[in-house]
């Protein structure tokens, strides 16, 4: 059979998956947001929310991302984290986000795995375990960066971190539902 004389196949043609990389222009938009904030926040008694914290940890649990992709948004935030850090040490940005992100990320697959997914406290549980997790590291790391006794550590440093801690965890529960239904917008008009 010539060239010329097969016949032409049909045409097939496939729809491109929208949203399917939604999360990552929702994660960098929230983390440039958290960014901006945690830069101009004032600190009020030794105490200032960490907004990328609860950004990210918003972000987590909309999109619910595979651990891979959490570990990198906590690196992604740890890395710029550092230029705006006002710390000693601010290289522990990068192993605190990453311990926070992956903290969040692990909390959010267990209580889906748990049947308690759609629970209303999940942001605010997530939010607060993660920069428990990340506050807490980065605290130890200054704390061995700088040579203070454990003490120190346990009673001066770790009731900060918890508070701030609250702080997040109020924040990712409050803007979780209007960052969700912004994340959703499209599909809800349809």
């Amino acid at each position: 059979m010539d060239e010329r004389n097969k016949p032409i196949p049909e045409l097939i043609e496939i729809e491109p998956m929208q949203d399917g990389y939604r999360w990552v222009a929702i994660t960098a938009m929230l983390l440039a947001i958290g960014i901006i904030l945690h830069t101009v926040s004032p600190n009020v008694g030794g105490v200032t929310p960490n907004w990328t914290i609860a950004m990210y940890s918003i972000v987590i649990n909309l999109t619910r991302p595979r651990l891979t992709q959490a570990i990198g948004i906590g690196f992604i935030a740890g890395l710029t984290l550092v230029p705006s850090s006002k710390s000693a040490f601010p290289l522990g940005n990068v192993a605190s986000e990453l311990a926070g992100a992956t903290t969040c990320c692990i909390l959010v697959k267990a209580m889906f795995a748990a049947g308690i997914g759609e629970w209303k406290l999940r942001p605010f549980i997530t939010g607060f375990l993660a920069t428990m997790a990340s506050g807490g590291l980065f605290t130890f790391i200054l704390k061995l960066v700088l040579g203070l006794p454990l003490h120190v550590w346990i009673f001066a440093m770790l009731p900060v971190v918890a508070i701030v801690g609250l702080l997040n965890g109020l924040i990712t529960f409050f803007l979780y539902a209007p960052v969700r239904k912004l994340f959703y917008f499209q599909e809800e008009e349809k």
